[in-house]
């Protein structure tokens, strides 16, 4: 197999990854007749991470949070997308090593994103479930549900905690809205679809190893989303880390064991590097260090994206945070200083505009920090609705998302709660000829 690209005489830019820096790039250069532009990804889809826990948690069903990459590009002639994984890049050459074969390039942009990082535990990673993609966030919805199903059948009031109980590492946007969703189900959907279950009995626990919750955002919101939390019945453990989970105990830095089969990791991530970027530019986290103009250091025709990318800015020593807006905002300067490097003009440098961060721990219940206003409650929900629905890809996939929230708010009751498991087909046996003698 070969990736089979047209040869012309345009400028070929390959962009590596189709989340949020590279999409918005493939779709501003898309409007150019004067380039080839060539998306590569493992997936044949656009997904929208801020809602990944919606799925995992019977929300939302995986389709209306993604895209087809192809229906975004039907009427661009200039757009060819393959899906597959870059294994390795030859900086010398000017070609990337992909699993379908060789692709050369002009210009490489990489926007790979991150992936869960357990930080080299070994138990952890064959135990604890993630959720850093959709396929991710589906399986965890079936873990879940069926511990529910197995609960009803196990013989001992220990084997029935632990498959009830839930531990959330991580007291991020991420675990703070998985703790608020799952407290809210607890309360009012999961007795009436259990009724032979004890569900006061079940324990919903948030670890977080610094002093409060929402740390990156403002005092406000981190008080308040506390708040919300223990309303609703979360146990909170905050600076304590869990070190160890072997399937039916989390361990913690402190000593203590919790019996639970159900350990949600939302605790940090690593970037997705690929073999072959200056190994002089790859820092803490695995991010890939680049200049104010989303250049690789140490080349000049290799480009890096959002949570990949480490660019420093003054307010910013650190890099920006791994969130969706400075992979957007990167994505649109970059798409301009392409063409201006092809016209020999001097391009930009990038300057990160802050447009806020938000979160919602449940019905009702969000915290918005704006640059100009910090605001908490109903209104916050609101607005929290508001943004998400607009940035996702798609009228329909909007519209579905808003009927089941609608639904969701009048019924307490989103009707999704699925257990979904695929079919391994089985190998076919190589058929056995006979020879007649």
């Amino acid at each position: 197999m070969t990736p089979n690209l047209p040869k012309t005489e345009l400028k070929r830019v390959v962009i590596v990854g189709a989340g949020f820096g590279g999409l918005v790039l493939a779709r501003e250069l898309s409007k150019r007749s004067d380039l080839q532009i060539v998306l590569i990804d493992k997936n044949n889809y656009h997904q929208f991470q801020p809602l990944f826990y919606q799925v995992a948690m019977a929300g939302l069903e995986p389709s209306s949070i993604s895209f087809p990459l192809r229906k975004v590009f039907q009427s661009k002639n200039n757009v060819h997308i393959r899906v597959t994984e870059v294994v390795k890049i030859d900086t010398e050459s000017n070609v990337i090593e992909t699993k379908l074969g060789p692709v050369e390039y002009d210009f490489l942009v990489l926007a790979t994103g991150a992936d869960t990082n357990f930080f080299g535990m070994k138990n952890m990673i064959e135990n604890a479930m993630p959720m850093k993609s959709v396929s991710e966030a589906l399986a965890l919805r079936n873990r879940m549900l069926q511990n529910f199903e197995d609960a009803l059948s196990v013989e001992t009031i220990e084997e029935r905690h632990g498959l009830m109980n839930v531990v959330i590492v991580g007291g991020g946007p991420t675990g703070v809205e998985v703790a608020g969703t799952l407290a809210e189900m607890k309360r009012h959907i999961l007795p009436k679809d259990y009724p032979e279950l004890n569900f006061d009995s079940m324990q919903i626990y948030l670890y977080e190893s610094s002093p409060e919750v929402l740390e990156v955002m403002s005092d406000q919101a981190s008080k308040k989303a506390k708040q919300y939390l223990t309303d609703l019945g979360v146990n909170l453990r905050l600076g304590v880390r869990i070190i160890d989970f072997d399937g039916k105990y989390a361990t913690t830095n402190t000593g203590d064991r919790i019996r639970t089969n159900n350990l949600i990791w939302a605790a940090g991530v690593k970037a997705n590097a690929i073999e072959g970027i200056p190994v002089a530019s790859i820092v803490r986290g695995g991010r890939v260090k680049v200049n104010q103009f989303s250049q690789v250091e140490g080349t000049k025709n290799i480009f890096a994206l959002g949570d990949l990318a480490l660019m420093t800015e003054e307010k910013y020593p650190n890099g920006h945070p791994q969130l969706a807006q400075p992979a957007m905002q990167q994505g649109e300067l970059l798409a301009k200083n392409l063409v201006r490097m092809l016209k020999g003009q001097e391009m930009k440098p990038f300057v990160y505009k802050d447009l806020g961060s938000m979160a919602t721990v449940g019905r009702n219940l969000a915290v918005v920090d704006l640059p100009f206003w910090k605001f908490q409650g109903f209104f916050a929900w609101l607005t929290w609705m508001f943004v998400h629905l607009i940035s996702i890809v798609g009228v329909k996939n909007r519209l579905l998302i808003f009927i089941n929230w609608l639904w969701n708010y009048a019924t307490y009751d989103q009707s999704l709660r699925l257990i979904i498991k695929p079919k391994i087909l089985k190998e076919k046996e190589p058929d056995v000829v006979k020879e007649i003698v």
